[in-house]
């Protein structure tokens, strides 16, 4: 498998067409997946925005407050706010906000970035990831890139764990998973809850090619990877009703 990354991408604006830019500096091959960081895609979209656009409410006002209580860290409400709007639910308020994107991902301060937005305070992930990454490989398909799979990326830390790895939070063009469920080991004995997710193994993959900071490389184009003979799976995100996690995390309250 090799990873190289789309040299010389101009820093995108609203209204970009992130398959044009690509396609104009590298030759696609069937097969290939290009991954593409939710920063860029999201700044083609739009989706940066400034503090004083959110009207704080009394709930934001009220997490900012306790953040500074229990934490010791200064919270801007107008972000406490912004994480709001962008949440279908909240599942940790404090010491930090821990939140369910409105497309199902689950990250600290709904993903919301501070960083890497020249004129604008915040930059928010894009609406809807895997739409996002369809228009892209419409877009390539458009110009004679056929059968080009895309991942939309992230990163984002892990429990247990220190430090971020690149997560995928949108794709098109490939299944999110492999299932091996039915097939055997080495020694023969059939498999019976092993689900690879592709997605994010190619996004993390992906992720030592970006890189972090002011040197990223925020599109890559994995080649010589194959999805195999095994069943596929779209589903990425667990449901609420089987997230054991998810459940504890409603009934538990940090201590003042």
């Amino acid at each position: 498998m090799e990873l190289n990354g789309v040299a010389d991408l101009p820093e995108v604006r609203p209204g970009d067409d992130i398959a044009a830019l690509v396609a104009d500096r590298v030759d696609l091959e069937p097969g290939d997946v290009l991954t593409v960081a939710s920063t860029i895609v999201s700044k083609a979209e739009g989706r940066t925005a400034d503090l004083e656009d959110y009207p704080v409410s009394g709930r934001a006002e009220e997490i900012a407050d306790r953040i500074e209580s229990v934490a010791g860290e200064e919270k801007d409400p107008r972000f406490a706010q912004a994480v709001l709007e962008e949440s279908s639910e909240l599942l940790i308020d404090c010491p930090f906000l821990l939140a369910e994107t409105r497309f199902g991902h689950i990250a600290p301060n709904a993903g919301i970035d501070r960083s890497n937005v020249p004129d604008h305070d915040i930059l928010l992930l894009p609406r809807k990831p895997s739409e996002s990454a369809e228009r892209i490989r419409s877009g390539l398909a458009a110009r004679g890139y056929d059968d080009v799979g895309v991942v939309v990326t992230d990163t984002c830390g892990r429990p247990f764990r220190h430090g971020q790895t690149g997560v995928a939070i949108g794709w098109a063009g490939l299944p999110a998973s492999r299932d091996w469920r039915g097939e055997a080991d080495r020694d023969g004995h059939e498999l019976g809850v092993t689900v690879q997710s592709v997605i994010d193994e190619l996004a993390a993959a992906a992720n030592l090619v970006t890189g972090e900071g002011a040197g990223g490389t925020p599109a890559v184009v994995v080649r010589d990877w194959e999805f195999g003979d095994h069943e596929g799976s779209d589903e990425l995100f667990r449901s609420v009703d089987d997230d054991l996690i998810r459940q504890a995390l409603r009934e538990w309250r940090v201590d003042e």
